[in-house]
């Protein structure tokens, strides 16, 4: 019979160590340990099961790493983390949280979901997936696209898919490659936040901005994070929104989304810079533009209404921007 306390074999020292403590049922077998041993360690509390036949050799709440840890060991070699748990790893700061981990592994593959490994099969592996010391993570393109599949409302959508693109996680073209890929299986939300940044949105709170001014049947069209020069030819700041024929703009005031604390002083010399040709500045906070979108939609048309014409008086110009392809 084999005693309840035993040294680690040097082989399962470094496996454990590099796991962070995190091992396998066939790694504890090889290291001549059997199912009897495991138990007593489990009953005990000195070890944790933590999935089928995966073990934490500590107890105590994991870390996020060690269960992506145990979700990948008990996936297996060929899977890759995705989704919310792949941007997570990135380090998106506007992805929802989850204590589940979600991996992508091949068709053929017989693994399931079990625990907090959420397990999924896959006619293709993601070619471009960032290997570490112990799992693959998918390119941040796979994984916003993933992670968007699994997501039911606009919202957080909007914000990952802005997010990845801003912060340069990715870049358009390879975002639309991941739709395509993606084909027309839960990828409405998806499509539509794209659509978005595409045409000039860059964050959630913006795209809301948008879709509350759309509805307007007096305003002209909007010219998103346009690139606007001065009569003398300088560069000037670039707002949220801009209605050219007003020399209106539009900013949506988030420290959450667009800058630090003490970016403060800079928001006032843009403010000031626009102010100087004659640019009118509304600023809107995220959460006036979601609690009364009527009352946003009714200041922005009384201003454009009070200033039609002086767009044209300001010489400021908006300068076209390519979208990549």
């Amino acid at each position: 019979m084999l005693p309840l306390m035993r040294e680690h074999p040097p082989e399962l020292a470094d496996a454990a160590e590099r796991q962070q403590q995190i091992v396998t049922r066939a790694q504890l077998l090889a290291a001549s340990f059997d199912d009897m041993y495991l138990y007593r360690q489990t009953r005990r509390g000195l070890w944790q099961r933590v999935l089928p036949g995966t073990y934490s050799l500590v107890t105590g709440t994991l870390t996020e790493e060690q269960r992506r840890i145990a979700a990948a060991l008990y996936a297996g070699p060929e899977a890759q983390l995705t989704g919310l748990a792949a941007l997570i790893w990135y380090g998106f700061r506007q992805s929802p949280r989850t204590d589940d981990v979600h991996l992508i592994v091949p068709h053929q593959a017989r693994r399931t979901s079990a625990g907090f490994a959420r397990v999924a099969r896959s006619l293709a592996l993601d070619a471009r997936a960032r290997r570490t010391s112990i799992y693959p993570v998918c390119s941040p393109a796979r994984a916003v696209v993933d992670a968007a599949r699994d997501l039911h409302h606009l919202r957080p959508v909007r914000a990952i898919v802005a997010e990845s693109v801003q912060r340069g996680f990715t870049d358009l073209a390879r975002l639309d490659e991941e739709i395509r890929r993606a084909r027309r299986s839960r990828t409405a939300l998806v499509r539509k936040a794209f659509s978005e940044v595409v045409q000039g949105t860059r964050s959630a709170p913006e795209a809301e901005l948008r879709e509350c001014l759309a509805g307007s049947r007096l305003l002209p069209e909007i010219r998103w994070n346009p690139r606007l020069v001065a009569g003398d030819g300088g560069s000037l700041p670039t707002p949220d929104g801009y209605l050219a024929d007003a020399a209106v703009a539009l900013e949506v005031d988030s420290q959450e989304y667009h800058f630090s604390p003490g970016d403060w002083a800079r928001t006032l010399d843009r403010h000031n810079e626009l102010s100087r040709h004659g640019i009118l500045i509304l600023h809107f906070t995220p959460a006036q533009i979601r609690r009364d979108p009527g009352r946003i939609r009714r200041t922005v048309e009384d201003a454009y209404e009070s200033r039609r014409g002086v767009g044209a008086a300001s010489r400021v110009r908006v300068e076209p921007v390519e979208v990549p392809g």
